[in-house]
């Protein structure tokens, strides 16, 4: 049980740091790498996976 919950907050961490990155990124940085601000929230999702 105590690895599920840590492996959830790990994943949580990788979601919630790569969507703070990206966040922090102009529409020209995102455009750059082919990403919209929309496009933010799935793409941190997929880097927890």
């Amino acid at each position: 049980m105590f690895n599920n919950v840590a492996r959830k907050y790990q994943s949580w961490k990788r979601f919630r740091n790569t969507y703070d990155e990206l966040s922090q990124l102009s529409n020209r940085e995102l455009s750059d790498l082919g990403i919209s601000r929309a496009d933010i929230v799935s793409v941190a999702r997929s880097a927890t996976r």
